[in-house]
C-alpha cells in the first residue's frame, strides 16, 4: 500500500528487504527481533517498578552488569534466570507459549 509519497508500510519495507516469512533471512531476522524484545520488556517492567538495574541484580541474585547486557540484548538469558529476574526480582508471573 504506497501513499502519494511513495512511502510504504512497514510490512511492505521488511518484505522487500528481508524477503517473505519462511525465508531464512527473514527468519534470521525475526530470530534477533525476539532477543531484542526480550530486553526491552525486561527494562520496561523494570523501570515500571521503579527500579535501578542494581536493584533487579540484588534481588534476583545476579550483578548489574549481567543485567544491562541481557536489557541490551548483549548476553543471552538462561530460562532459568529469567524465571529468577521476573519472579524474584520483580515480582511477575513468566508466561511462556509455543507456536506452531
Amino acid at each position: 500500500m504506497k501513499t502519494k509519497n511513495n512511502l510504504k508500510s512497514l510490512d511492505q519495507f521488511i518484505d522487500e528487504q528481508y524477503g517473505e516469512k519462511g525465508t531464512a533471512k527473514r527468519e534470521t531476522l525475526e530470530e534477533g527481533f525476539e532477543s531484542f524484545k526480550l530486553g526491552i520488556m525486561l527494562q520496561q517492567a523494570r523501570i515500571e517498578r521503579g527500579m535501578t538495574q542494581e536493584e533487579l541484580a540484588e534481588k534476583c541474585g545476579t550483578n548489574k552488569g549481567y543485567i544491562s547486557k541481557i536489557e541490551n540484548d548483549i548476553k543471552e538469558v538462561r530460562l532459568s534466570t529469567l524465571k529468577k529476574i521476573v519472579e524474584l526480582g520483580l515480582g511477575g508471573q513468566l508466561e511462556l507459549s509455543i507456536k506452531l
